[in-house]
């Protein structure tokens, strides 16, 4: 264990199997210890960033009926609700004005939209002016799909309609025993990483993800984060990753066999872990949106240095029962009385002054 400590305190990337050593044997302080030595390491300065944005869903309606959500609606629902364009333009005009710089736009999987339609939609959405954070690789892979093109012919098509950058969700784990179990219609593994890669190969930047807490095992955690370390390493395209635990209440996979919540020390364990493990990212984004404002100011010490997202709207995490909400001062707040300095960003985390 002391070189594992020692090899990490100098920097040095650790394998898969000193990460399983570590996740196994560490216990809390020292995990915390060495994630905060590599924060600081790379963001010697006392700053915590956070973008000022707006979690628009364009749809519930959903074809994949992933077992962990408790947001979708079937086709067949007549519950279920597609944004009108005005809606969606409402929903800008608030965001600009409470200083939103961009819209973190994500859907269900619906079964009739054709991509002419997201591509409209991109258009409609970039002619406010605001940047575009959209379509996660489940998305894209289902536009593909029905569209008969490519993954780099979809992205492409998007791009000229103007999206700017795509974020990580439906990442889940990757690992396609654990998808099988909770999204059997959702893209593989290998898919996922391919919309990731090709976007980056096009310029795009993009973030990465992981839900767990539910069925996944630490060897699978491991397999999500090489590959996440792979890619990165191939491409640099990643500007932050973001771990989560899974939400349980109001989900399928809850009611069919319950899963407790993951606990804040769960919680900071990963985080810690995911720090160490990931030494090619720059950025990892403390998830106050599920641990709540307190757990994300400990965050801070446990290799987080960013405090993602005001989530001036947020739909999915809430129809699982956890309604955490934070305005721009009480982050700026809670980030100070950490012991940083508050700093607003972009996507890409370029200061906004």
């Amino acid at each position: 264990m002391q070189e594992i400590i020692s090899k990490v305190e100098a920097g040095e990337r650790i394998t898969g199997a000193e990460f399983m050593r570590l996740a196994k044997d560490a216990d809390l302080y020292q995990l915390g210890f060495l994630a905060d030595g590599i924060r600081k390491e790379k963001h010697p300065e006392p700053l915590v960033t956070y973008v000022i944005d707006r979690n628009i869903n364009y749809t519930d309606i959903c074809i994949s009926a992933c077992k962990f959500c408790a947001f979708f609606k079937a086709p067949e629902d007549k519950d279920g609700s597609l944004l009108t364009f005005e809606e969606l333009e409402q929903k800008i005009v608030e965001t600009k004005e409470l200083g939103g710089t961009q819209i973190l736009l994500q859907g269900g999987l619906h079964p009739d939209k054709p991509l002419e339609y997201y591509e409209e939609m991109v258009r409609f959405i970039k002619s406010t002016g605001i940047h575009i954070h959209g379509f996660s690789p489940p998305e894209i892979c289902h536009f593909a799909e029905l569209s008969g093109l490519s993954i780099v012919e979809v992205l492409e098509r998007l791009i000229a309609a103007g999206l700017d950058s795509i974020p990580g969700g439906g990442a889940e784990i990757l690992s396609d025993r654990v998808r099988q179990i909770l999204a059997p219609r959702k893209c593989s593994a290998d898919r996922w990483i391919e919309v990731m890669e090709s976007a980056h190969n096009l310029g795009m930047r993009t973030t990465a993800t992981m839900m767990f807490g539910h069925v996944e095992t630490m060897e699978e955690r491991l397999e999500h984060l090489q590959r996440l370390r792979d890619l990165q390493d191939r491409t640099g395209g990643f500007t932050a990753f973001i771990p989560w635990p899974f939400q349980p209440d109001n989900t399928a996979l809850h009611q069919a066999s319950p899963i407790e919540k993951t606990t804040g020390f769960e919680y900071l364990r990963m985080l810690a872990l995911s720090r160490i493990f990931l030494d090619n990212f720059d950025n990892i984004q403390a998830s106050w949106v599920t641990q709540g404002p307190k757990i994300a100011q400990l965050s801070l010490f446990f290799g987080a240095n960013d405090f993602g997202s005001t989530m001036i709207e947020e739909n999915v995490v809430a129809a699982a029962g956890v309604h955490f909400r934070l305005t721009e001062q009480e982050i700026r707040r809670l980030v100070q009385e950490a012991g940083f300095e508050p700093q607003q960003r972009l996507m890409d985390y370029t200061p906004v002054s």
